[in-house]
């Protein structure tokens, strides 16, 4: 009878307990509800910045400082900022040029452990802060490694045909090279050998599966990938990748990292509706580079300033029509401006970069407020913190200060850092202003 009465509470107990912890799981990650965000049922509107060096400097090794990760952790979450975008892959060797250093993954399948769990303690402290990641997989540009790594390890170049600074650099030739990866099945599948260890990673601190993460809003398939002269392979690329990761992660958002149109969509190989239409893509992406571009001059601020906001008003709505059509949330994940008269200097004034900062910040919470406006999120590139340049616009090298602009960039360009109050003041008044969307009930 004992035995039988045993057996009965197991059984009791078993249909009380849930089958899986699938209900677990899926509370508080980012899901899209049409044209919006949400966690559980709740809608999400962010502020973020870009941290891609994260990982870097949360490690317990070289280029690493927990504490002051910390400290800029604390700073942003005070600031409203709960959203940072952050390279969750980078490739070496370590002694090629302009890089962030040390890499993550020094050699097909072979990792540092210490850049590692420099993601892991990254996450983690995020965790704490009730704070969301956007996971960067690869990168068309060479300040990873990224696509032409993968090239040169698949055996299809002896070298990178580095774009400027390197000497005799050029950017087209570039992006031409690099654009091959798409059609090299073993670069390809070193990189989806990469995502699967990426995606099922237990995190050393929180012992989370990546995939069962809620920290992670999204995985991205690369920053800024382009399909210059190659768009039929890019097209099929997006949609493979994306199906890869949905097939091992159906918990989490996946999304490109593209730029979206860019100045010219036939030169560049992009194009907004046909790159996010895959039914594993959940959510749009653009970014705008007014200076970059050669839109804005800082030389001749008053002249070429209302012509670069002018244009970024008329490409943030472009690409807000774009995710109408799409029927998905899109996020502006990327722009920036430099200092007053283009200088790298911390010290130097910040009068027109926080007049622009207001101005795309306002741009993209008008839009947000609408009903049915999918335009949801903004990055700004890049939180520098208390990082400082070896000097002003000096090239980074190991060693030096991690902050917002990468290797290849010279240092103090678009960096936003803990002094600049100034620019501090707007992004906390913007991100008060996202984060109540949704919320005034």
């Amino acid at each position: 009878m004992r035995k039988l009465y045993s057996c009965l509470l197991l059984v009791l107990m078993a249909c009380s307990s849930p089958k899986s912890n699938d209900s677990e799981i899926e509370k508080g990650f980012i899901k899209v509800n049409n044209t919006s965000f949400e966690i559980d049922g709740k809608p999400y509107y962010y502020l973020g910045t870009n941290f891609w060096y994260g990982l870097n400097l949360g490690s317990n090794g070289e280029g690493g400082d927990r504490e002051r990760l910390i400290r800029e952790l604390d700073r942003l979450k005070s600031m409203g900022v709960n959203n940072l975008r952050v390279m969750a892959g980078s490739e070496g060797p370590d002694n090629e040029p302009w890089r962030m250093l040390p890499s993550l993954q020094t050699s097909p399948g072979k990792y540092n452990e210490e850049v590692l769990e420099g993601l892991d303690f990254l996450l983690n402290e995020m965790k704490k802060r009730d704070m969301y990641a956007v996971m960067c997989l690869n990168n068309f540009w060479p300040w990873s490694g990224g696509m032409g790594q993968y090239l040169v390890w698949a055996g299809a170049a002896d070298s990178i045909p580095y774009p400027p600074p390197h000497p005799g650099g050029d950017w087209h030739k570039y992006a031409v090279f690099t654009a091959k990866f798409y059609s090299n099945k073993k670069a390809t599948d070193m990189f989806d050998d990469h995502i699967r260890f990426m995606v099922n990673r237990k995190n050393a601190y929180s012992n989370l599966l990546y995939k069962d993460d809620p920290t992670i809003m999204s995985w991205q398939l690369a920053n800024e990938p382009r399909g210059t002269e190659n768009t039929a392979d890019f097209k099929q690329w997006i949609d493979n990748t994306s199906a890869l990761i949905k097939s091992l992660d159906p918990n989490h958002l996946v999304t490109t990292g593209s730029e979206g149109s860019t100045p010219s969509e036939q030169s560049s190989g992009t194009n907004p509706i046909r790159d996010h239409n895959s039914e594993n893509i959940d959510y749009a992406t653009f970014h705008i580079w007014v200076q970059n571009w050669e839109i804005y001059n800082p030389e001749k601020s008053e002249e070429t300033y209302p012509k670069a906001v002018k244009y970024a008003a008329d490409y943030i709505q472009k690409h807000v029509e774009d995710a109408k059509k799409l029927n998905k949330p899109i996020v502006l994940e990327e722009f920036g401006i430099s200092r007053d008269a283009n200088s790298h200097d911390a010290s130097s004034t910040t009068e027109i970069r926080d007049k622009y900062y207001r101005e795309i910040f306002e741009m993209v919470y008008n839009n947000a407020k609408e009903p049915d406006n999918p335009l949801s999120g903004v990055n700004f590139w890049a939180w520098g913190g208390e990082g400082r340049p070896s000097s002003p616009h000096s090239v980074w090298k190991l060693g030096d200060d991690f902050i917002g602009d990468p290797p290849h960039e010279y240092q103090g360009w678009y960096s936003v850092y803990e002094t600049d109050s100034s620019t501090i003041s707007v992004i906390k008044e913007f991100a008060e202003k996202m984060n109540g969307l949704g919320k005034e009930k």
